[in-house]
């Protein structure tokens, strides 16, 4: 079985690597241009274009698909498959139509819940006690082919989006090898996602991430958790921004955003507080809360956000 490949981000490697060690014959990856990083703006290949050339793959990097190039690049490749993992470009129906084992996706949610660009994010924003992956058909809509299969997993009470993904990556890889097996054997028994129990997790955006200290503590942790790496929760104190990293549930009662803690840096929430353990003061560097503190003499019964 001839594979093409389409993926972009580190959620995608995973995938790639599993086909790779088991064999498949990945004839072509597809993945989004370099884009310019870091300071000096240098040209950055995708970590999925990074694995491919290692493993001398081809490698496409279209601007769309719409194209009769594009086109012509995929059809060069033969696919009998072709795998979706965190692309980040629509397929259009000539390419969904291309491969006679179809478009499978590999989707970092339990659909037809979270469907979109975030889930894992929203389903730690949402306060969700577990997530998982869904392997599907892909249609013309948005993650909306019918299912092919599901794992799930808990959400831990302190774990980070960023943690999250790392962990549902490798479950994704894992259950893409079982979804190409049953392909390969006509074992696959699509399920049509029922539309009326699905959400959306659009893109994140920075105007989420202001703490608002009057909700209670774990709408406050579960942002904090769930922004953890990009844009990250933050609040205001002394006129610049302070990103929360990493946070913990904890005891104590006062007015939204006063520091209960000078030590441990537990600040009160409109019910409960909260405990900020790794924080980034605007222009500094990212320490633990109690190191920041220690840094900055901050006194309880101080207001933090104002």
């Amino acid at each position: 079985m001839k594979v093409v490949f389409m993926g972009t981000p580190e959620f995608a490697v995973p995938c790639l690597n599993a086909l790779i060690q088991k064999g498949y014959e990945v004839t072509g990856v597809f993945t989004q241009p370099d884009k310019p990083k870091g300071r000096g703006y240098q040209l950055t290949p995708p970590p999925v274009k990074e694995l491919a050339v290692q493993h001398n793959i081809p490698v496409f990097q279209p601007a769309t698909l719409k194209s009769d190039a594009a086109l012509e690049q995929l059809k060069s490749c033969e696919p009998d498959l072709i795998i979706v993992v965190a692309y980040g470009k629509i397929l259009p129906k000539a390419v969904l139509e291309l491969p006679p084992f179809g478009c499978i996706n590999v989707h970092a949610s339990l659909l037809p819940k979270y469907r979109g660009a975030g889930p894992i994010q929203w389903s730690i924003l949402n306060g969700e006690a577990e997530t998982g992956v869904t392997t599907m058909y892909m249609a013309e809509g948005l993650d909306t082919g019918d299912m092919l299969e599901q794992i799930s997993t808990p959400i831990g009470e302190n774990e980070t989006a960023d943690e999250l993904h790392d962990r549902l990556s490798q479950l994704g890889a894992k259950l893409l090898l079982s979804t190409v097996e049953k392909a390969q054997k006509g074992e696959l028994n699509p399920i049509p996602q029922d539309d009326s129990l699905s959400c959306y997790a659009p893109m994140l955006t920075k105007e989420l991430s202001l703490i608002d200290f009057h909700k209670p503590a774990w709408e406050v942790h579960n942002l904090v958790r769930g922004l953890s790496s990009w844009p990250a929760a933050h609040t205001v104190y002394g006129g610049k921004r302070l990103k929360v990293y990493e946070s913990r549930l904890a005891e104590g009662k006062g007015a939204p955003g006063e520091l209960l803690d000078e030590k441990h840096f537990v600040v009160a929430c409109g019910d409960g507080a909260i405990q900020f353990a790794s924080v980034q003061y605007e222009g500094g560097k990212r320490m633990k809360g109690e190191d920041f503190l220690r840094g900055r003499h901050l006194k309880k019964g101080e207001i933090l956000g104002e």
